[in-house]
């Protein structure tokens, strides 16, 4: 089945350095520098990779589901081992040979894949949220890395472990970097899902990179806009307008999304509901 447009949210805005922060590409196999320097771009400015900020994100919301779900594959995967999928790969076969009809081949795995991969996507489906690479600002940069020595410690003796010294590279707290996303094909409880996700990096609640335990890694999200638009079914029209808009540069396009976070999560809790009391349900028959 060819995909068909829905509707489609654009969230823009600023994420800022608390603390310093590493995100480190590896270990450098240049002579002089830093051991472990942090990710850049082409112009040698330091960047967020989109998927290390929509993994920790993701993360965030499956221990938010297994809490409140328990660990039901079925309801939230666990996507690092295949045998924790809420579909894996001989089940896929499996719904593959018994539905035939691509729309119901469909059908039938979307009613199997846990709920953070509706939204973040899988193996088997694609991701409906895109996050871009989150680039520094140029007007707050200018080239301010810091570097920090680090050392293992030899479990037996507590003390540091001989030639196990090294440095590493990260970027200064108050660092500000530009963020944008777009979500597409949205059902309204997904939503509500990615909103509460949000939530916590807007109140610093999801560190970033590593030394996290160190007090690395703390960040503060400022959404500064989101960019809503619902294209109701059989009115192309109204999308004809849509499109129009978008060349014209002409904000009134959108909604603001903002009007409709409260209503998202509502949407989000009833889905919940109804995921527990399905599961309840399934356990007293039993």
């Amino acid at each position: 089945m060819f995909e068909t447009f829905k509707n489609r949210l654009e969230i823009t805005g600023k994420l800022t350095t608390v603390t310093a922060l590493r995100i480190s590409k590896g270990r450098s196999t240049e002579p002089i520098g830093s051991d472990l320097p942090v990710i850049k771009d082409a112009l040698g400015k330091p960047l967020i990779p989109g998927s290390s900020f929509k993994g920790a994100l993701r993360s965030r919301l499956e221990s938010f589901l297994r809490g409140i779900l328990g660990n039901d594959r079925k309801l939230v995967a666990n996507p690092a081992i295949e045998n924790e999928w809420s579909i894996t790969s001989q089940e896929i076969k499996k719904i593959k040979k018994d539905f035939q009809d691509d729309k119901a081949l469909t059908d039938e795995i979307l009613k199997h894949t846990d709920l953070v991969s509706h939204l973040f996507g899988s193996p088997w489906i694609a991701s409906k949220f895109q996050v871009r690479d989150l680039t520094v600002q140029p007007d707050a940069w200018f080239g301010q890395y810091q570097e920090r020595d680090g050392v293992a410690i030899d479990r037996d003796t507590e003390t540091a472990a001989d030639g196990k010294l090294y440095d590493f590279q990260v970027v200064p707290a108050g660092t500000p970097f530009d963020f944008k996303a777009v979500v597409e094909n949205s059902e309204e409880w997904e939503l509500g899902l990615l909103t509460i996700g949000l939530h916590q990096f807007e109140t610093e609640q999801i560190p970033l990179g590593g030394g996290r335990s160190r007090g690395l890694g703390v960040v503060k999200l400022e959404i500064d806009k989101m960019r809503w638009f619902d294209y109701p079914e059989n009115r192309p029209d109204l999308l004809i307008e849509y499109l129009k808009k978008l060349v014209m540069e002409d904000d009134s396009a959108y909604e603001d999304a903002r009007e409709f976070k409260d209503h998202w999560v509502q949407k989000l809790i009833e889905h919940l509901n109804d995921k527990v009391y399905d599961k309840s349900q399934a356990i007293s028959t039993r």
